[in-house]
């Protein structure tokens, strides 16, 4: 697929996301994606599998979290397989405190879907939000 294809399926999932649907985006990932979280967070850490980067880190940030993270695109940079998606996330800690974090993800593409990514953000903020007990 080309760069440009791969772009407009990361905006198509962004876009379902807006919606109330975030599972839209975890869809786009290979099911045997190799992602990583940057730093030494309680989510930080290198998984093997979609279900593994859900399960360990997805679902650990969600139940901390009053609603959802609304994703708000900054810019796509693309060239060949490689995508950088850098966005705003935006919402409230399970405390009701405001939640703003920039995401930068940078991800390799095979045949439409993600087989590698690296999530780059602000690690301080989601030890702040891990530190908060599961809703």
């Amino acid at each position: 697929m080309s760069a440009a294809q791969n772009k407009k399926i990361v905006e198509d999932a962004v876009a379902e996301w807006r919606t109330g649907n975030p599972e839209a985006f975890y869809e786009i990932l290979d099911e045997n994606v190799n992602w990583t979280v940057i730093g030494s967070t309680a989510v930080s850490g290198t998984y093997t599998s979609r279900q593994a980067f859900i399960d360990g880190a997805v679902r650990k940030i969600g139940k901390r979290v009053d609603g959802m993270v609304m994703p708000e695109i900054v810019d796509i940079l693309t060239e060949g397989d490689k995508l950088v998606f850098r966005w705003d996330g935006s919402g409230k800690m399970a405390d009701g405190t405001p939640y703003h974090n920039r995401y930068s993800w940078a991800m390799t593409f095979k045949d439409g879907k993600v087989v590698e990514g690296t999530a780059y953000l602000d690690t301080a903020l989601v030890d702040t939000l891990m530190d908060l007990p599961d809703s």
